[in-house]
Order: C-alpha cells, then sequence, then structure tokens
C-alpha cells in the first residue's frame, strides 16, 4: 500500500496480484503478471477476488442472464440441465417444417458445455464446428441473433448424436449418450513437422462421442520434501510453479486407469547414504540435485459420472484440446503456443480474430473484436457494475449480461479496495466519473465518430458575488484536498471519504445545507434528485464560511481539449498508446508508476483502424514469457494497424466478452472490474 498526499490512501488495482495471490496496490496502477491463458472452449465460476482452491477442481459456469421475451418461439429459457447437471445457457425452441421441434442454444453456451469448437466462416448466418468430425467436412450450423445472443440451430446435430432433448419451464433438459472412456495414454509428439524437441500429449479413448470442458485452476504448491541432512535446509524452487488444469469428460473411465493415475504421497529420501558420503567425502558438493519432474496428470477421478482428468502444466505451457473421430478421441497436447487461429463473421459489422503477432523475436497471442459502427444497429455505451450508484465491481461476464449487451471488454481503472470509479465516464452526455491526472481517453458518437486523447474536466463553483473556487473531482474515488462533487449518478446517498469533510448541500443551485462530514464511513449524507453535494476537504473546508446556507451557486464546465466535450460517451484509462499513427506513449507524464511502466502484464487495448473499423484487444502472455509491457503494448497495436489507440486497465481485470462468453481467457481467472465498454446490436 503506498500512501497518498496528505497521507490518504488511494489504492488503484488492475487485479494485480503478489506472489501469494493477493491484490496489490500502487499510486496509480498496476497490471499482473500472470501465468499464460488462451482461448478457452470453457469457462469456471469462482470468486475472482479469491484465490482458487488447490483441492478439487470441477468446472462450473458462469450464469447468464435471462434473454429478452422473443416473440414467434414456443418456449425459451436460460438453464440447460446437461446430463442431470443444471448450467447456465439461454435456449429457444420453435415450430419447425412438417411440426417438427427446432432447438437453438445460444453459441456460449454451446461451446462451453459441449466442447465443441468454432471454425473460421465469413457468413454470420453460418457456423462450421468441429466435435468429433472432420476438420475437411466440417458440420455447419445455421445460426440466428436474438436479444443478446447469437443462437446456433443443434436439432440435427443433437439427433446425429444421440442426444435426447426435451423443454421443461425454463430448462431444457439433455441427455447424451452413456460414454465409456477406455484409456488414457501419455505420449510425446513433435512440436512441429520440422521441430526437433517433443511435447506432451495425452490421448483419451472414448466409446461415443461426449462433452467435455477444460479448465484453468491455481498455482500448484510443490510438496517439501525434507532434506535427509538435518544440517541443510530444504531448498526453495526458483522455477515458477505449475497450474493445475482439468479436463472433465461426461463419461466413466474404467476401474483400471483410475488406479493407474492415483497420486502417491512423497517420500523423503534416506538419511543413511546422504550423511556417510558426507563423512567420506572431503569436499561438500556444490552441483544441486535437479528437481524430479512433477507427472503431467495428477490424477484421474469419477464424480458424479463425470470423469475429472488433473493435469500438472509447467509455466508457460498451457492446453490445446481437439477431438477426432474413429476412434472416438479426446487430443490434448501441452503446449507454449496454444492459441489456436480463428476469423468469425460473428454478426453484420462485428467480427472475432484471433492469432499470434511478432513483435521482433517474441510472439503474442491476441484476441479481439472487430467493429464496424457505421453497420445498421451497432452502438457503443459504457457499462459499469452497480445498478443503483457508482459503487461495486462485478465480473465483466456478469456486468455485460445483466446490459444485455452482445460483446463488451473492460474499461478503466478503479479502487479495489472501496470499489470506486479513479477514471473518466460519460453517457449520454451526463458525466458520470470525472477524469483524472490527465490521463488517455477515448469518446465517441453514435454515428461512429472516436476521439482519443489525453483529457481533463474542469469544473468550478461560482457564487452569487462571481467568486470562483476550483472542483477537482466529480463522482470519483480518487481522494485530494479541495472540493469534490457527487451527483445522484454516485448513489442515493455519499459517505464521507476522509475525516472532517464539510457537507455542503445543493438543491435547485442555492446552498440548503451544511453538515459536518465526521468520521470516514460514519455518516450518509442523502445526495437531492435536483442538486449535489459538495465535500470540502482539509484546507478547502475554509471555503466553507464563504458558502452559507441560502447562497446561491452556479457551476461551469469544460475538457481540455475542447473536443471531448462533443461526444456523448467517454471511458477513460490509460496511458495513451497511439495517435495518429505514431506512438505517443508517456506514462510518466500520465502519472503512472515505475512499477507499472516496466511490468509485464496482461494488456487490454482499444483502438480505431484506417477504415474506421474499432478493435477492442485483449493481449496474453507471450510464448513462453510473460505479457507485454506498456512500450510493447503501444508497438503492437501500432503493428495491428492502429491509428489511434488506448490502453485499458489489464492484467486479471482483462476480459473481453461476446454472447454470453469469454474469449480470451477462462471467467476464473477474471477479476471483478468497476467498468467496460459494451457493444450493443438494435433488436429488428
Amino acid at each position: 500500500m503506498v500512501k497518498m498526499p496528505n497521507c490518504w490512501q488511494s489504492e488503484i488495482s488492475d487485479g494485480s496480484r503478489n506472489a501469494k495471490g493477493e491484490p496489490r496496490f500502487f499510486p496509480t496502477t498496476a497490471s499482473s503478471i500472470l501465468l499464460t491463458v488462451l482461448c478457452l472452449t470453457t469457462t469456471c465460476a469462482t470468486n475472482a477476488q479469491e484465490s482458487p482452491k488447490t483441492t478439487k477442481f470441477i468446472p462450473r459456469l458462469i450464469s447468464q442472464s435471462p434473454a429478452p421475451p422473443l416473440t414467434g418461439v414456443a418456449s425459451s429459457g436460460n438453464q440447460i440441465s446437461l446430463n442431470g447437471r443444471t448450467l447456465p445457457g439461454t435456449w429457444l425452441q420453435q415450430p419447425g417444417k412438417s411440426g417438427q421441434v427446432t432447438t437453438d442454444i445460444s453459441d456460449g453456451a454451446f461451446r462451453q458445455l459441449i466442447g465443441v469448437n468454432f471454425l473460421n466462416s465469413s457468413n454470420s448466418a453460418k457456423q462450421p464446428i468441429q466435435w468429433f468430425s472432420s476438420l475437411t467436412e466440417p458440420l455447419v450450423l445455421a445460426t440466428r441473433l436474438l436479444g443478446a445472443y447469437r443462437y446456433l440451430d443443434i436439432t440435427n446435430f443433437a439427433q446425429t448424436a444421440g442426444w435426447q432433448i426435451q423443454a421443461n419451464g425454463n430448462t431444457l433438459l439433455i441427455s447424451t449418450p452413456k460414454t465409456q472412456i477406455t484409456n488414457i495414454v501419455q505420449s510425446q509428439e513433435p512440436l512441429y513437422a520440422s521441430a526437433p524437441f517433443q511435447h506432451d500429449r495425452i490421448l483419451v479413448d472414448l466409446d461415443h462421442p461426449t462433452p467435455w470442458q477444460v479448465a484453468q485452476g491455481s498455482a500448484i504448491a510443490k510438496p517439501q520434501i525434507p532434506s535427509s541432512d538435518p544440517d541443510t535446509p530444504t531448498p526453495k524452487s526458483t522455477v515458477p510453479p505449475n497450474r493445475q488444469w482439468t479436463v472433465t469428460l461426461d463419461g466413466i473411465a474404467e476401474p483400471v486407469l483410475i488406479e493407474r493415475y492415483t497420486p502417491q504421497p512423497p517420500v523423503a529420501p534416506p538419511t543413511l547414504l546422504p550423511n556417510l558420503l558426507k563423512q567420506l567425502s572431503p569436499v561438500t558438493p556444490t552441483e544441486p540435485i535437479p528437481p524430479v519432474p512433477e507427472p503431467l496428470i495428477q490424477k484421474v477421478e469419477v464424480v458424479k459420472n463425470q470423469t475429472i482428468i488433473s493435469l500438472s502444466v509447467p509455466f508457460g505451457l498451457s492446453p490445446q484440446v481437439s477431438t477426432v473421430a474413429n476412434p472416438n478421441r479426446l487430443i490434448i497436447d501441452i503446449q507454449p503456443d496454444p492459441l489456436e487461429e480463428r476469423d468469425i463473421t460473428w454478426a453484420p459489422g462485428l467480427r472475432w480474430r484471433q492469432h499470434y503477432v511478432n513483435l521482433g523475436t517474441e510472439r503474442f497471442p491476441m484476441v479481439w473484436l472487430e467493429v464496424n459502427p457505421r453497420k445498421f444497429g451497432l452502438t457503443l455505451k459504457p457499462m459499469w457494475a452497480s445498478a443503483s450508484g457508482l459503487a461495486g465491481t462485478a465480473p465483466l461476464i456478469q456486468t455485460a449480461q445483466r446490459y444485455l449487451a452482445v460483446a463488451g471488454i473492460n474499461g478503466g481503472y478503479f479502487n479495489r479496495n472501496n470499489r470506486l470509479p479513479l477514471g473518466a465516464i460519460r453517457r449520454d452526455g451526463q458525466w458520470l466519473s470525472s477524469p483524472i491526472l490527465n490521463r488517455g481517453a477515448i469518446a465517441w458518437n453514435d454515428s461512429g465518430q472516436f476521439y482519443f486523447g489525453r483529457l481533463t474536466l474542469e469544473e468550478t463553483l461560482i457564487t452569487a458575488n462571481d467568486q470562483r473556487l476550483p472542483i477537482l473531482f466529480l463522482n470519483s474515488g480518487y481522494i485530494q484536498s479541495g472540493i469534490a462533487r457527487y451527483t445522484s449518478a454516485w448513489g442515493s446517498t455519499y459517505t464521507p471519504l476522509t475525516d472532517n469533510e464539510i457537507i455542503l448541500v445543493v438543491e435547485k443551485d442555492q446552498i440548503t445545507n451544511q453538515l459536518p462530514g465526521g468520521k470516514v464511513g460514519a455518516t450518509a449524507v442523502p445526495i437531492p434528485q435536483d442538486g449535489y453535494l459538495l465535500a470540502l476537504r482539509a484546507n478547502a473546508t475554509s471555503a466553507a464560511s464563504q458558502l452559507p446556507i441560502g447562497s446561491a451557486v452556479s457551476i461551469s464546465s469544460a475538457t481540455i481539449p475542447a473536443d471531448f466535450s462533443r461526444y456523448p460517451y467517454i471511458i477513460g484509462a490509460g496511458p495513451l498508446l497511439v495517435q495518429n499513427r505514431q506512438i505517443v506513449l508517456d506514462a510518466k507524464g500520465e502519472k503512472f508508476s515505475n512499477a507499472f511502466i516496466a511490468e509485464k502484464a496482461i494488456r487490454s487495448g482499444i483502438c480505431t483502424t484506417e477504415t474506421g473499423t474499432l478493435m477492442i484487444t485483449a493481449t496474453h502472455n507471450r510464448v513462453g514469457g510473460y505479457g507485454p509491457n506498456l512500450a510493447e503494448h503501444a508497438q503492437l497495436m501500432q503493428l495491428m494497424g492502429c491509428v489511434d489507440a488506448l490502453n485499458l486497465d489489464g492484467g486479471s481485470s482483462t476480459s473481453l466478452y461476446l454472447g454470453g462468453q469469454l474469449l480470451d481467457r477462462s471467467p476464473s481467472t477474471a477479476a471483478r472490474v468497476h467498468n467496460g465498454i459494451g457493444i450493443f446490436l438494435k433488436s429488428r
């Protein structure tokens, strides 16, 4: 924790954690150094603010908000019972030809629940998939956009797979054929056709195709084997710990497989031989004994008719899972570059892409959405976690679903302790929260025009005798000596954020009350609907005598640069990366800490291209290492063709959302965030 001026603490976090998995804080922002994450076909919903448990890790899904009422649909809901387990997922059924009922499932739920791989497509009405089938002759499902989701017609797919489907109120019941897992074999394969080295591969043989999911877990604590020599301390490993991954299949593993992969407790080495060697040898050996590598497959167990394969994956590697038919087999490849290239036209004007971007000798996995803001029906708006004010955080996937956004990305910074905003938020021409520290921001309108720059909001309180007092912040969690203003957008009440504030109540441009704030958090003061509160802090409390009850006041407001004031929507974050195709990174000028500037971390970004397309991007850990620092992030955005680009909150906050799913990571690794930018599709 770093103290701010006047001994007030303002902890700004982008999800960074220390070595213990606890949030880290800097005086400005902090990005985490996280393990490699990739585009997954599954999700896990644990509390993102808590360290995932290192015990049994069973995937479960983030809940999906109910879709709005749909016309021309026989039945719909937002729960799916898969082989007796009720999970979130939007679906609908409607009459088809010859009286047949067709079943549609939102594509995010379909990927998450079943393990289907989406293949490239330039036609938003068709989605090729691969699931225990041929890549050369993929299955193609029809799509339809309704509300905030894209639905896939799975009727024929389900019949071919032998599924039983029935609607029961809000729940779609799906039963898949009973499946036996007949073998699990670990082998090594060439990483590439021309590569001299190998990678680990696990083959899982099945007697039927079956749903599966893969999920990232927590770091695995290495068991400490005591030294055989009581005079020698147990050495500590300098290698980053392995990470737990789980592969879960709807099927029963044969008992011999469970026995084969039952973990054995670590055994301390015998003490006699090392002590004897120590006595006989006049020279103490200096070469450390190399650690014994952990087995890749830690455990195989059956839980509620599911087989869970627990893996211990070394740092810098991740599993890539695929399926084949004849024989039915799940293939798990442990690779340093598991991201699958993808280019899918998800909706008219909305394209999902992902591939590696080379920066010198480094390769960075990037996942992004390309949005054509001039396409009819697509709009962008800021969104935030709380429905009742500005205090609060939530996983972006939940916020996006509450707003019924089809897509989105996390936005600006916030105070992780009190969950208050630390940067600009403006929606429909109204300031929700003011910018801080002249940091980078993006502004836009409904016509698809965008503006990037470093933003300051200047507000001035003007008294009846023309005294002018600066208002430093509006609805902000950034605390400094001076005057701050709080409107009903903040919430129904304001509770003092510093000791001994003086609170002025302003209604209809007149001061109607003066109140002592007292201790931090002690008293909640109602915020008038037709006015605002002024919080006078530290030296600014002396201005109270110039603002007696009954005084008339007004406020002047202006942005610097003035161009920002022309746009109804603004999100602030920073630093600004690219402007007019040139890198303009000045993180120190935007008051970011040296640690944040140098840190290599996962990054979120937003930019516009020469054609006017908007891109929202997630850049994860480079192959064999950590994510980009700010300078590398600026170069990557420039390489992507960005004309103007802004760095958003990053680290564990980085979350790229599309149609009920996170594209870039498992939700179990994504932190709760304060705000984001939503992409909306107007109903037709």
